[in-house]
């Protein structure tokens, strides 16, 4: 679908990302600069703390609410699905934790999952339940491998919506389909998807989903959201119960154990208030836009990325097929040692990842094309000192969930 006319994205470009008066910044499925209007509104609860301390606190918690709403609407949940959690692993912990597990059953994942996407699911094996990892082939994950992987005693496939190190899109549908089909749970992380793609967990009855706000939501760290479908809520042990769990004020005469009848019962204590605030303004450059928009330009722009790889001689890495493709580009260059490409590319001012061997480009709505005119430069440049090596910069290889 074409980009709609209406939206100017260099002058959205100019008054929202300051990033991009220092850098080709290409590295968002690592961690994201804020828009302007995040980094407003963080300076303003900072300014309100410093100067009114608790007296605005109720005013930041409406805003709270209303955030709740607007990041339900992102992905056409209701409000009462929605909990706000400070990271994705957080999110997949409190399912796997609380999830009501039987002595010998068992959890589906692909191998080359993020490790928050494993570690959660091996820790249960103390509970008798073990974790089937299924290995990629030709650089993608195939939906018969996952049913092969799968049994009677299987009850939750877990799986990344955009797989971090390679960029291949899961085909959320068909997943759906078959763990349904089979009467297995869906868990998705959605971190490296939400955004660049639409979800819709009315359309596609996604269980459970957890993303931090951090990556391609342009948000902070520790600001994320989890999704609990409303006839889960009552089937999980609620972990990490405190006095915002429950109905009524913790300021009641006496203490009353009545939980919340959506998922905010897993917010058990206080709020992380800025960043919520941050969060919330990124959240709402998304609606403004539009999120079919804010996909279209974003996979507009991997394609863009892919061009200027391919003309500075570096090869493009996964399947070729459009519907498995996702705003991750993953490179390749015989010969050249893509952690010091990257920290070639960053000495000249473009930011992008090494993940796992391959060099990963993440370009987000804002990025131009002088951005990748840049980025072609620094690949063919890259080329000609494959020799390079020195130690990594801080910072060069966080990713985080």
């Amino acid at each position: 679908m074409p980009i709609p006319s209406s939206i100017d994205w260099d002058a959205l470009r100019e008054a929202e990302f300051p990033v991009t008066r220092n850098w080709a910044y290409l590295d968002h499925a690592a961690v994201s600069p804020l828009p302007r209007r995040s980094g407003d509104a963080l300076r303003a609860w900072t300014e309100s703390q410093e100067r009114d301390g608790v007296v605005r606190w109720l005013e930041w918690e409406a805003r709270v609410r209303q955030i709740r709403g607007e990041v339900a609407r992102l992905i056409n949940a209701d409000r009462d699905e929605i909990a706000f959690v400070a990271n994705t692993t957080q999110g997949i912990s409190l399912i796997a934790e609380g999830f009501p597990w039987k002595d010998g059953d068992n959890v589906v994942t692909a191998a080359d999952e993020f490790a928050s996407n494993i570690y959660p699911w091996m820790n249960l094996a103390a509970r008798g339940v073990a974790l089937r990892q299924v290995a990629s082939r030709d650089g993608r994950i195939w939906l018969e491998d996952l049913a092969e992987a799968m049994d009677q005693a299987t009850r939750v496939l877990a799986i990344s919506h955009v797989e971090f190190a390679t960029g291949f899109r899961n085909d959320l549908d068909a997943l759906a389909e078959m763990c349904h089909a089979r009467g297995v749970a869906l868990f998705v992380d959605a971190i490296q998807g939400l955004g660049p793609l639409v979800i819709d967990v009315r359309r596609t009855p996604i269980d459970f989903l957890a993303a931090d706000g951090h990556k391609w939501l342009l948000g902070p760290e520790s600001a994320g959201v989890l999704y609990i479908r409303r006839d889960w809520v009552d089937r999980l042990r609620p972990i990490g119960v405190g006095w915002h769990s429950v109905v009524g004020s913790y300021n009641s005469p006496r203490n009353e154990f009545r939980l919340k009848p959506g998922a905010e019962r897993w917010e058990g204590g206080s709020s992380n208030m800025p960043g919520l605030q941050c969060f919330g303004a990124s959240v709402s450059l998304f609606h403004e836009l539009g999120p079919k928009a804010v996909s279209d330009r974003c996979m507009d722009r991997a394609e863009a990325a892919r061009e200027a790889a391919k003309a500075a001689g570096w090869a493009v890495y996964g399947s070729t097929r459009a519907c498995d493709r996702s705003a991750i580009v993953v490179l390749e260059c015989d010969g050249v040692d893509p952690q010091a490409a990257a920290r070639q590319l960053r000495r000249e001012g473009v930011v992008v990842s090494c993940r796992r061997g391959r060099l990963r480009v993440s370009a987000h709505f804002y990025n131009n094309n002088d951005d990748f005119r840049r980025l072609r430069a620094g690949l063919a440049g890259s080329r000609a000192f494959p020799g390079i090596v020195d130690p990594p910069e801080s910072g060069t290889e966080h990713d985080s969930e």
